[in-house]
């Protein structure tokens, strides 16, 4: 069991995937409004790994991931406002309303960017690392993906280079057991993807997703190693999705009562318990945090509902890089 982090950490925590279970399920009810367009994926039952491993992160540490990826960003630090603002196309998103859903991407705090493309967000990374070690900074690049883009081509390489040119590098495996419609032991004949690491001589390591200290835990171990010169390591955090893989699925290919097991071990809920248990935290107050990360997440939607949508105009910028 991982070591217990300090009260002020976990509540933080807390309070952080609080705000990205309420997001999301608002995420939800947005897009069936139709004040989202085109398609939503969300990560509510994940919130234990991105908050996990991005509290372990240094300054200057970045991130890409994938179209599931509204949790990472506000876990990096994105206010709720610029992603409903995004989400709903608005000017004052944080893409200036070009992005949407699934290319959340802020580099001033870090993240470089989610993908829409399975598996493309690997080898960004990658080229992060190899700039930090070229230019000698003490940076690490985390990539998160799923278990089904462990089957593409672009994790290979991207492990591979890494691993050859001990670039600081992480690499985390979200894996919820479901590559969109299908069940990981239908589409991949290895059950833990961490054994992956072993034709490329790094570190594989099997983690409870679920357990949001032992993913930082453990982040912290695989961050350090990068950071000091030792090369990459492949993290798999096992975890699960509650909903479906993208808007209006209900995922009827799930085994009976699956959901239901997992549910038991929320990561908001093991995290609490963790809390009251040490005498950190009772049921008021964290009524009173999920009350006020509720009222968070419906100010930013209000606010975002009243922006701007991009000019015509806007059309023309941003379409290739300038200093």
């Amino acid at each position: 069991m991982a070591q217990a982090l300090e009260v002020g950490t976990r509540q933080d925590i807390l309070r952080r995937m609080l705000e990205i279970r309420i997001t999301e399920e608002q995420i939800q009810n947005l897009f069936l409004q139709n004040l989202i367009r085109g398609t939503t994926h969300l990560c509510i039952g994940q919130e234990g790994c991105s908050a996990g491993v991005i509290w372990a992160l240094q300054k200057g540490d970045t991130v890409t991931c994938t179209y599931r990826g509204h949790g990472h960003a506000l876990a990096m630090g994105m206010t709720v406002k610029a992603m409903m603002a995004e989400m709903m196309g608005k000017q004052s998103g944080a893409c200036k309303g070009k992005g949407g859903s699934m290319h959340m991407t802020d580099a001033t705090i870090g993240l470089l960017g989610a993908n829409a493309i399975v598996g493309a967000q690997l080898p960004i990374a990658v080229g992060a690392a190899l700039t930090y070690q070229v230019k000698k900074l003490p940076h690490v690049a985390v990539s998160f993906f799923g278990e089904g883009a462990s089957n593409i081509g672009t994790f290979h390489e991207a492990l591979n280079m890494a691993a050859v040119w001990k670039l600081p590098i992480v690499f985390c495996c979200e894996n919820n057991r479901y590559g969109e419609y299908s069940a990981q032991e239908k589409t991949t004949p290895v059950a833990d993807i961490a054994t992956r690491a072993i034709a490329y001589n790094i570190p594989g390591v099997v983690v409870d997703g679920q357990d949001v200290e032992t993913v930082h835990a453990e982040a912290l171990i695989a961050l350090e190693r990068a950071r000091s010169g030792g090369g990459p390591t492949l993290l798999e955090l096992k975890t699960y999705r509650y909903r479906g893989h993208s808007r209006t699925d209900t995922a009827p290919y799930r085994v009976a009562g699956e959901l239901d097991e997992w549910l038991k071990r929320d990561p908001i809920n093991l995290l609490k318990e963790k809390m009251i248990a040490a005498n950190q935290l009772d049921e008021t107050e964290f009524d009173e945090m999920k009350e006020a990360a509720t009222q968070l997440v419906f100010d930013a939607i209000e606010w975002a509902k009243a922006e701007a949508y991009p000019p015509l105009e806007a059309l023309y910028t941003d379409v290739y890089y300038e200093e």
